[in-house]
């Protein structure tokens, strides 16, 4: 039976994991073989050959305390015994804990499965237009590794990908979900077997996938980042580097502005090209500097059949600035700030002038596959996308060029939470029983 909130399919009541009921494996005589002594030596079970003058000493504020004729070795066998943790029974999934407090509050949860990455938030409403991550999901799956080549998803990166979506199945059923959305983007859009592929991990896993339409991939894009666009500015291009296409939203929020800046969208454009099938057909591994000019020119001709590229072309120069949410401008900030282990709290809303764009990309241009390898915030699952991100990055740049970049890590999932969290109204609801969701106490 498929739950109608989260669409994850339920299991059937009454299956239960193989062992004892405490999951504990049971032991002979319940003393471990460690635990037993040596002939001759009193031990643990010993007692009642103790001599009479030596009595064992009470316990006192909860402590351990053992008879003085025990032996060491026994009790070192009970303190490891009660120290080592106890294997979980079989089939018993390790379900996150649950809030401890606020119980009431409603429980989101938004999944996205792009072509190189799944991820799962589940979050709760906080103050009117922010909510509280309680528990997250992210591993990199490469579902559209070699699509560009052979249309179709192949079987190792299905196996990828059901995988990491069986671990958000658990994720999800362990609450109890008000919404939820769940959504594939190109990868599933583009591939011969992508509906196939949709049925097998509704089969595999109970989840529900909906494949979404680029013009939703690119407003869910916007609705993740409108914290992130500064106050007092005019105009505002989006754009979100996936793994198998890039999504780009003109913004113009001139005059009164609506809580939900997708309503402000003038143009938009879903390019057939992201960082996965870029690195695939120019190559990723050994980038020079005619292989990037050769990537940004291909990404140049893309947007050049842009029909609405010129939308915001009047509020150029002014208050204008880009936003991009992806892995690329992330691990762009990262490397900006020299960051010895990517951190999203610094990361999240920086913003990188022009001159610091350009040289980052320079930077990169000039390292071989191991040294990207070797730097902490890129690594090697990203090692061989990086350069054909910011060759996009670089394309978006030379027509509409800014003097501010701002980076967000957020993008889709923060999106339809956003949305899922207006919809249901729980941010009105709140505000007029005047008290404050997710709010400590």
């Amino acid at each position: 039976m498929t739950n109608p909130d989260t669409g994850v399919l339920m299991p059937e009541a009454g299956v239960a994991g193989s062992g004892s009921a405490s999951g504990r494996p049971e032991q002979a005589g319940g003393i471990s073989e460690a635990g037993r002594p040596r002939p001759g030596q009193a031990g643990p079970v010993d007692a009642p050959n103790r001599p009479k003058h030596k009595k064992p000493r009470k316990r006192r504020r909860g402590r351990k305390v053992f008879a003085r004729t025990e032996s060491t070795a026994g009790v070192a066998a009970v303190l490891a015994a009660e120290a080592a943790p106890q294997p979980l029974p079989a089939q018993q999934p390790i379900l996150p804990a649950r809030p401890a407090r606020r119980s009431d509050l409603p429980v989101f949860a938004a999944l996205d499965l792009g072509t190189n990455n799944c991820r799962l938030l589940v979050a709760v409403p906080g103050r009117p237009g922010q909510f509280r991550v309680i528990d997250a999901f992210s591993r990199i799956v490469r579902l559209g590794e070699g699509l560009s080549a052979s249309g179709r998803l192949s079987e190792a990166a299905m196996e990828r990908a059901v995988g990491a979506l069986r671990i958000c199945a658990e994720k999800l059923r362990s609450r109890d979900i008000a919404g939820a959305r769940l959504i594939a983007t190109e990868a599933c859009r583009s591939a011969a077997n992508g509906h196939a592929f949709i049925d097998r991990v509704r089969r595999e896993t109970g989840i529900a996938l909906e494949i979404i339409d680029r013009k939703t991939e690119a407003r869910l894009a916007v609705s993740g980042c409108g914290s992130l666009v500064e106050q007092g500015t005019d105009g505002v291009v989006l754009f979100d580097i996936g793994g198998g296409s890039s999504e780009i939203a003109l913004i113009d929020i001139r005059g009164h502005r609506s809580p939900r800046l997708s309503n402000h969208i003038v143009a938009w454009t879903s390019l057939p090209v992201g960082v996965v099938s870029l690195a695939e057909r120019f190559g990723g591994h050994d980038v020079t500097r005619e292989s990037f000019a050769a990537m940004v020119g291909h990404v140049a001709e893309l947007l050049a059949g842009f029909a609405g590229r010129g939308r915001l072309d009047p509020l150029m120069g002014g208050r204008f600035h880009l936003l991009g949410t992806s892995g690329t401008v992330t691990t762009l900030a990262g490397v900006h700030l020299g960051l010895e282990r990517y951190d999203r709290r610094r990361v999240d809303g920086l913003w990188m002038d022009s001159a610091s764009v350009d040289a980052m990309t320079e930077k990169m241009l000039g390292w071989s596959f191991q040294e990207r390898v070797s730097n902490n915030c890129i690594g090697a699952d990203r090692a061989d996308l990086v350069l054909a991100g910011c060759a996009i990055l670089q394309a978006i740049r030379e027509v509409w060029p800014a003097d501010r970049l701002r980076v967000a890590d957020r993008g889709l999932r923060e999106g339809i939470l956003t949305e899922l969290m207006n919809d249901h109204g729980v941010w009105r609801r709140h505000a007029q029983r005047g008290a404050r969701p997710g709010a400590r106490a």
